[in-house]
């Protein structure tokens, strides 16, 4: 079965993929604006959803990845600010959990953050995160 591709729409004439807009709405739960993140990373994010997920990507895989990509984003007390200590905590633990397992699906996604130069200073800091 060939796998749908995900489109950010074109010039408004047609409309956004639906992983792209459960994406976006994810990001808007963890208080992060879909337009601060690249059309080109949100492209990458839902790649990288779909090689790990033989099929689709169910909805309820949208908002963890959103989390991630939030607080690597936000910064440690910018997220926690909305989000709360313990979904601060959870995205710390998965980060050094993905140091550990370089190639799981939550490395890629700090890698791509870093390689965008969306991370925030702090988190790259904070796990002496560098891209070879």
């Amino acid at each position: 079965m060939a796998r749908r591709r995900s489109s950010p729409g074109f010039l408004g004439m047609f409309g956004r993929s639906g992983d792209l807009r459960q994406l976006d709405a994810a990001l808007r739960g963890v208080d992060l604006h879909p337009a601060l993140v690249p059309e080109g990373a949100k492209l990458t994010i839902v790649n990288l959803m779909k090689d790990h997920w033989p099929d689709e990507p169910p909805p309820q895989a949208y908002p963890p990845v959103a989390q991630l990509l939030g607080y690597c984003i936000a910064g440690p007390e910018a997220f926690e600010q909305f989000n709360g200590l313990q979904h601060r905590l959870d995205a710390e633990r998965r980060i050094e959990a993905a140091l550990e397992a370089e190639d799981s699906l939550d490395a890629q996604i700090i890698l791509m953050t870093l390689h965008a130069k969306l991370i925030s200073g702090e988190v790259v800091e904070r796990y002496e995160l560098r891209a070879d």
